[in-house]
């Protein structure tokens, strides 16, 4: 399956919340989609459709694809620590996230789009890699020629998250990522032990 380009609201009302960002369209319409979807009346969901509906929850939020996915949990699960927190912490880690978190661009479809198209630096050269993994210490900012570009500074103009892990400079438009998360400072609703349950079965 290619990567999802489709109606983003569609995807949030189907898992019930606006996992894109503030959604005017979800807020009219916050039940899932489709003919039925108001009056839709289905019985309990099983066990392992929970646990499937969290990990596509966590996909789309990402923007990862099943394999890339699948490769994290591994490396999550080869590594010290708990497997869902270094799972979301590798998720977090990823270039087109930090570029997003920054407040470069207003969602990560459009960090991964910057990112592609080489206007995104670290360290002072260029990535075009979107799962790039940052590390500590490293520093994340927008080219020189980048700079002048409206959305960029639309985006930055209109910034208003901040997060303990990252440091930007506004003068600069460079930030630095300066440790990785700890579960209770990534503000995504993930239930991320569903997830280590799903790929154990």
């Amino acid at each position: 399956m290619a990567r999802y380009t489709g109606p983003s609201t569609k995807i949030a009302r189907k898992f019930g919340e606006a996992i894109f960002g503030d959604d005017k369209s979800f807020e009219k319409k916050n039940y899932p989609p489709g003919q039925h979807g108001q009056n839709r009346r289905r019985g309990k969901k099983s066990e392992y459709a929970v646990q499937l509906m969290e990990k596509q929850k966590a996909k789309y939020t990402y923007g990862i694809l099943e394999r890339q996915f699948r490769n994290l949990f591994s490396k999550a699960n080869r590594s010290k620590g708990v497997t869902g927190e270094v799972l979301l912490q590798l998720c977090e880690s990823r270039l087109d996230n930090v570029v997003y978190r920054f407040g470069i661009t207003s969602s990560r479809r459009a960090a991964r789009q910057l990112v592609s198209h080489r206007h995104i630096t670290v360290d002072g050269e260029i990535v075009n890699i979107p799962s790039f993994q940052v590390k500590p210490g490293q520093v994340v900012g927008v080219r020189e020629k980048s700079k002048s570009v409206q959305s960029i500074a639309d985006a930055l103009a209109s910034r208003s998250a901040s997060y303990d892990w990252l440091n930007w400079n506004d003068a600069k438009m460079e930030g630095t990522f300066v440790s990785v998360p700890t579960r209770d400072q990534i503000p995504e609703a993930i239930k991320e032990q569903l997830i280590v349950e799903l790929y154990s079965k």
